[in-house]
């Protein structure tokens, strides 16, 4: 009997990293693969990115709205009770063997307590990380203690998850998919990126990605205000943004982005350019700039000089190509300055990528199979693991 493994995704950025592993589970014949989408794929605001994954030739086995109209702290409770109901019916109708999940929204945290409550074994990526400005630092930590297996990105993370009191022979040190994904990925040539996306990359450009920081109140407009002073005065590149994701405010964010990019030639924005597009647009531009985690897992990879603005990733581990920065005009400029010059770019090529070497997808499978198929050995009461004080 193949095993029913349910993959939730919530978000464009999560399904991009998560599709080297969908793809290597669907290719396995021991496997039943599900895919659940929800959250920001659903909505038309935010490019109803469930079309990427059906372009991809992936089969959509659920659907389960959760946003609400706004933005709010108040609509980001409301879509975690919305979540835990759907979830639940669709669990309870389509039981699978094992969740998987990535990371630390909303929308993860209700499908995973879902799942824990149904007694369903959770398979949790990316535990034991922190950031310290945003609201999914406990999202995230709540998963990891509702999971039952954990695919950590580096070894400290790994060590974290274990301190929380998970048995170590449940936490694996796996490396990320994002490295395995570009250390793979047919990228789109300058010229191709160009016409697909409709914008002249002849000139020197920077990709931009700023989201909230959900655990300060009301800052973000008035933060990427300060980073748009900050563009609308360097002016020796041209900018490709991409809009915030759906947190708190994050709405607030791309109203201001639309009304600052109307009228002007040396920068666009997009909703969505789908994982294809965006990797390629980091591949050719000159520096990463803004709060995105893409700055910290991915454009290190591709020795890109990262600009990272401000505690929404406080405490994650960065390569020597991130360079952070307070979220105020003259910092991102004294940035912008050092990431585009000859001595920063000289000493990054060298850097070493501190998530792995890219074989992720296929370590986190051999896991799997162990504990589902081989030696059945999943039992869902875990003793607290305690750790030599």
């Amino acid at each position: 009997m193949k095993k029913k493994i349910c993959i939730v995704t919530g978000t464009r950025a999560e399904y991009g990293i998560l599709h080297p592993l969908i793809m290597r589970i669907k290719a396995d014949e021991s496997f039943d693969l599900r895919i659940a989408v929800t959250g920001m794929h659903l909505s038309e605001a935010f490019g109803n990115t469930y079309r990427e994954i059906e372009a991809d030739g992936l089969e959509i086995d659920a659907k389960i709205e959760v946003l609400q109209n706004d933005d709010s702290n108040r609509a980001m409770s409301l879509a975690i009770g919305q979540g835990v109901q759907g979830f639940a019916d669709y669990f309870d109708e389509n039981r699978p063997d094992m969740v998987l999940v990535l990371g630390d929204r909303f929308e993860i945290f209700a499908a995973t307590t879902t799942a824990a409550v149904a007694h369903i074994p959770v398979a949790h990526l990316h535990g034991g990380e922190t950031t310290e400005g945003a609201i999914d630092e406990f999202f995230r930590h709540s998963i990891t203690k509702m999971s039952y297996l954990h695919f950590a990105s580096t070894d400290l993370y790994r060590r974290r998850i274990i301190q929380m009191g998970e048995s170590p022979e449940r936490v694996f040190n796996v490396g990320a998919l994002s490295v395995e994904n570009i250390l793979n990925l047919p990228f789109l040539s300058k010229e191709e990126l160009s016409q697909t996306i409709g914008f002249n990359l002849s000139k020197p450009y920077a990709l931009v990605t700023f989201h909230p920081v959900t655990l300060e109140n009301n800052t973000a407009v008035q933060q990427l205000n300060e980073l748009l002073a900050a563009v609308g005065e360097e002016k020796s590149m041209n900018y490709i943004f991409t809009k915030a994701n759906a947190d708190a405010n994050g709405r607030a964010i791309n109203t201001r982005l639309d009304e600052y990019c109307t009228g002007k030639s040396n920068l666009v924005v997009f909703t969505s350019l789908g994982a294809l597009k965006y990797l390629s647009a980091m591949k050719y531009c000159e520096m990463v700039i803004g709060n995105s985690s893409s700055g910290i897992g991915e454009a290190p990879i591709l020795k890109k000089p990262t600009i990272n603005i401000g505690d929404r990733q406080k405490g994650r581990i960065c390569a020597a190509s991130v360079i952070n920065c307070e979220p105020e005009k003259e910092a991102i400029l004294l940035s912008i300055k050092k990431a585009a010059s000859e001595k920063f770019s000289d000493s990054i090529a060298d850097q070493t990528n501190p998530y792995g070497a890219g074989h992720t997808s296929e370590r986190i499978v051999a896991v799997i199979k162990d504990f589902l198929i081989e030696d059945n050995r999943i039992d869902l009461k875990k003793k607290f693991y305690d750790i030599e004080s």
